[in-house]
């Protein structure tokens, strides 16, 4: 017990006592008699004591909801959405992605009586030609003819040299995108005649008869839709003749 007991005090020892505790509280000019109750009882300030002035606010009734903010209409009207989110586009339409435009003009390339609607048709819409030139990619693979270099290298080259042209024949000019657009829609009745390479040969004269009457169809169909577009009639055969040597390249890339 001894060594324990001399284990137990070289433990705790130490130089702070009681005393200079006291006469801390007297050398800072506190009263002694509250450092000695505190000693004594242990008792500490209540938490409140400590708390800032501007902390202690007034309460206030709530009349909302739990979890339910309250409605501020002038807030609202600050921020801008009082009108809410009925008056916003959808968001395929934010994308330039429009299914009835795309259908309308799929409808016009199949149908090359039908009168074109020019607002619609002087659109940059990419889809519906992106979609074409890999069912024409595809239909041709299915014929054993790996030719998707081919069908976007010719698609780009023409697309350029048609907008150059465009832009020398027509006033108001046109855009890149819409000369890809229109091109690559009537790009549809290639499609028809590669499949038709898939199930016989155009190696002959039906398929060199089919062939033309497919270039004929895309290139009346391309430059009815050009007319309409940039205002330019009693140009439709001027127009029709370039689209027919573009078209004919894709012929002789489908029989050939």
């Amino acid at each position: 017990m001894s060594n324990f007991e001399q284990f137990h005090f070289d433990f705790y020892q130490s130089n702070y006592t009681i005393d200079d505790q006291e006469e801390g509280c007297n050398s800072y000019g506190s009263d002694k008699n509250l450092c000695d109750s505190r000693n004594q009882t242990g008792e500490q300030r209540p938490a409140g004591a400590f708390a800032p002035s501007d902390m202690l606010l007034s309460p206030q009734n709530y009349t909302g909801q739990i979890l339910q903010p309250t409605y501020c209409p002038d807030t609202l009207s600050h921020l801008g959405y009082a009108d809410g989110f009925d008056e916003e586009p959808p968001l395929l339409e934010e994308l330039g992605i429009n299914f009835e435009h795309i259908w309308q003009k799929t409808l016009t390339v199949l149908n090359p009586m039908k009168p074109a609607d020019g607002s619609i048709m002087n659109e940059t819409d990419l889809t519906g030609p992106m979609i074409f030139c890999l069912a024409l990619g595809a239909t041709l693979l299915l014929a054993g003819k790996v030719h998707f270099g081919y069908v976007y290298g010719m698609s780009a080259i023409g697309c350029l040299a048609m907008h150059a042209l465009l832009n020398l024949m027509s006033i108001s000019g046109v855009s890149h995108g819409c000369v890809a657009s229109v091109l690559g829609y009537c790009l549809l009745p290639m499609v028809i005649l590669s499949s038709s390479a898939v199930v016989f040969s155009l190696q002959g004269i039906p398929g060199t008869v089919l062939a033309l009457f497919i270039i004929g169809w895309c290139s009346l169909s391309a430059s009815k839709i050009f007319t309409s577009a940039l205002a330019m009639e009693g140009q439709q055969l001027l127009i029709a003749y370039p689209c027919a040597l573009l078209y004919g390249l894709f012929a002789l890339l489908t029989v050939f």
